[in-house]
Parts: C-alpha cells; sequence; structure tokens
C-alpha cells in the first residue's frame, strides 16, 4: 500500500502488534469479549461485539505500553493530529483515547477479534491516514433528542438540524450505544430525532464545542415549543466518519422536565432557529442570560421553588431596578394585542407578583415573554418601548407572531 507518513505506520503498527498480543493473552486467560444485543425493525436481531469496548476496558494498560508512548510521540510531532487532542482536552492521554485506541477498535473489528492480521491493519490504517492528512475533514455530532416528534428534518442554524435516527446509525459507528441512550430510544414516537452537528475543519481547524451547541439548541426548542426536550445523555463525535469519541452533553439539556411531548413542525421549527440565532447575545446581557437560566431550571424544579425561579426569570428579564410590578406589566404589554389582552395577561401573573403559587398560564405567559424578548433581539430598547406604549407616546411594539404572521 501507498503510504504518506512512513514513520506513523510503522509506530502505529508496532503499537497494535503489541496491543494485540495484550489483547489475545487476556482471551486465553478466559476474558471474553462482550456482545451487544440489538433489534431492528421487522424483528431481526443482532449480536455485535463490542471490541471497542474491550479495548476501552484495558487503555491504562495499553497506554502502558512501550510501543504505545512511542507512537504517542510521533503522533504529537504532527501537526494534523492536533484536532483529536485538543476534542478532548489535549495531552498525551487525549491522543491515546482518540486515535491508537480507536485505530486498535478499528483493525480488531476489520480481524473480527484478537488474532492479528496485516490487511486488517493496512486497511485501518489507510483510511485513518486520508483522514488525518486530508486538507479537508468533515466533523459531526449527533445527540439523541427526546419531547418531540417530526415526519421531516429542519435546520436550526447552519450545520445543525433535527432529523429522525437512521436505523442502526449509532450502532454502526459505537456498538456500545445501546447503553448510552435514552430509555426506549428509537421505540417511541418522541424518541425516535437526533440533534446532529456538522463543520467542515480545515487541516489545521479544531472540532467545535458540540456539547455547548446542543445546550443552545434544547433552550431553543424548550422555548419554541413548551415541549419536554432534552438531548444526550451523551452525544457521539466522528471525524470523517470515523468515531472520534463520546462526551456528556450540559446536564440541564440532558434532563428530561416533565410534560406531554409535541409535534415539531415548520412553525415551532423557524422560530426555534430564530431563538437559536438570538440567544448568543445573552452572554452580552447578564440580565437576559439569568432570565433563561431561572427559567430553564423552574422546568424542573418543585414548588415553592418552581414559582420562585419564575419570578426570578420574569423580574431579570423585563424588571430590572423596577421590580416585578413593572415586569408583569410590561410583559402584559408584550403579549397582549389590546387592552382586553392585556388585562387577562397582567391577571395571569398576578400570582406571581403576589407570592403565590404559580398556575401553569403564569409560566406560559413567562415562557412566551421570553420568547419575544429574545426574538426582539435589543433587551434595552424593548424594555424603551414597553414603557412608552404604557404612557401612549407610542404604539406597543409588534411582537414575533404578528410580525410573522404579515
Amino acid at each position: 500500500m501507498a503510504v504518506r507518513a512512513p514513520h506513523l505506520y510503522y509506530s502505529l503498527r508496532c503499537f497494535c502488534l503489541a496491543a494485540f498480543s495484550l489483547l489475545q493473552a487476556d482471551v486465553e486467560a478466559g476474558d471474553d469479549i462482550p456482545f451487544a444485543f440489538e433489534e431492528h425493525a421487522g424483528g431481526l436481531c443482532e449480536y455485535r461485539p463490542l471490541l471497542r469496548s474491550y479495548v476501552q476496558a484495558r487503555a491504562h494498560r495499553l497506554g502502558a505500553l512501550a510501543d504505545a508512548r512511542i507512537a504517542l510521540e510521533e503522533l504529537a510531532r504532527e501537526p494534523a493530529a492536533a484536532v483529536y487532542g485538543t476534542a478532548h482536552g489535549g495531552g498525551e492521554d487525549a491522543l491515546l483515547r482518540t486515535i491508537l485506541l480507536p485505530l486498535l477498535a478499528d483493525v480488531a473489528e476489520a480481524a473480527g477479534g484478537a488474532d492479528w492480521r496485516d490487511d486488517s491493519f493496512d486497511r485501518a490504517y489507510a483510511a485513518f491516514e486520508e483522514t488525518l492528512l486530508g486538507e479537508r475533514r468533515q466533523y459531526a455530532a449527533l445527540a439523541p433528542l427526546t419531547g418531540l416528534s417530526a415526519g421531516t428534518s429542519f435546520e436550526l442554524a447552519e450545520g445543525l438540524s433535527v432529523r429522525l435516527a437512521a436505523d442502526g446509525e449509532l450502532a454502526a459507528h459505537w456498538p456500545e450505544a445501546s447503553g448510552l441512550l435514552p430509555e426506549r430510544f428509537g421505540r417511541q414516537v418522541d424518541r425516535l430525532l437526533v440533534l446532529e452537528l456538522e463543520r467542515g475543519l480545515g487541516q489545521d481547524a479544531t472540532a467545535p464545542d458540540a456539547a455547548a451547541e446542543v445546550a443552545d439548541a434544547v433552550s431553543a426548542l424548550r422555548l419554541a415549543t413548551a415541549a419536554p426536550v432534552a438531548a444526550g445523555p451523551v452525544l457521539f463525535e466522528r471525524l470523517d466518519w470515523r468515531p472520534l469519541g463520546i462526551r456528556p452533553v450540559m446536564p440541564i439539556a440532558a434532563t428530561e422536565p416533565p410534560g406531554e411531548p409535541t409535534r415539531l413542525d415548520a412553525f415551532r421549527a423557524r422560530l426555534a432557529a430564530d431563538l437559536l440565532a438570538q440567544l448568543g447575545r445573552a452572554e452580552e446581557d447578564p440580565e437576559l442570560a439569568e432570565a433563561l437560566d431561572r427559567w430553564e431550571l423552574s422546568l424542573f424544579a418543585e414548588e415553592p421553588y418552581r414559582s420562585e425561579q419564575l419570578r426570578e426569570a420574569l423580574t431579570a428579564l423585563l424588571g430590572g431596578a423596577d421590580g416585578l410590578w413593572a415586569a408583569a406589566v410590561r410583559a402584559a404589554v408584550l403579549l397582549g394585542e389590546n387592552g382586553r389582552e392585556r388585562a387577562q395577561e397582567l391577571e395571569r401573573l398576578r400570582a406571581l407578583t403576589r407570592g403565590e403559587p404559580a398556575g401553569r398560564s403564569a409560566a406560559e405567559a413567562v415562557r412566551k415573554a421570553l420568547v419575544e424578548t429574545v426574538a426582539h433581539g435589543d433587551r434595552a430598547a424593548l424594555i424603551d418601548s414597553l414603557d412608552d406604549a404604557l404612557l401612549g407616546v407610542r404604539p406597543r411594539p409588534a411582537g414575533y407572531f404578528a410580525a410573522v404572521a404579515s
């Protein structure tokens, strides 16, 4: 075979030979390679050897091999390998877990077990070298999504979409995935979707912070749908269709709030996309960030903490130094098209202003106020417009839904 990096070929081959010797010794000593039982549509069942898990369980011993140290030194001198290390915190341990162990697992899978075959290593190395030394690479991260159903795909941002999970796609790259998925994932209508993040990377580019982008997408979907949306608990990363790693999703995004699942339609998908585009502004607006955090925490809280979180969210969103009452009045103007609707919105929020437990309608009003404020983009200017509308100086600012309808 044509080899572009002979120094890597020989060092990685020596590591894999030494590692196979260790694996074979464990098998001969009675360590069985575990299998995953996977049920497919139509009643077909498949047993898949969990060779990646078998390799990962011996990571410490494999990393201590003399040939592993030599291979890691060669990889550390290769600039193109930086994307693997930076995706998992950097250092030799990252290179071990993102290059050496996955390559070893690829060779073992190609060989069908722990019996060495030269052609299995050559095929696995050729695929790895093509990825490592290519001018551009394709990064992807997949996170299981719960709480929503959809009959088609929706793009939330460039390279970030919600789509139906293909049958067996996770197990094909990560045989151990079945033990890392949400309960009943793939078997219920609201547990058939994935969030997929895709990015093209230059040779020197680093992998994106997929966990943060998935968490923002979950927040946008929760705001747009009022559904018990969650992602994870882990996301699966790949580079040029090769497994790169498995990492946890942020806890608040991975936790399933109570509620009834709903269907993601084109309108709510567009709303989620518009909200996601604006959520980055929260970093520049501490009070907006506080309101979003408090509202999201209220989804998981019991009384009286749930209502207290909603009060804090509304105050941070529209009250500021003027307090909760001013926030409630501004929210009523923001959400009501006319005087009667504004009076109804204010009545829904009275429980919060009186320190009483908030009902479902009050919680919904706070969510809608967040949606309108985030979609507006400039919270300070929005508050000024609402105050002018209260004084009759100018008309009430048009809301998101009215603007979309027009």
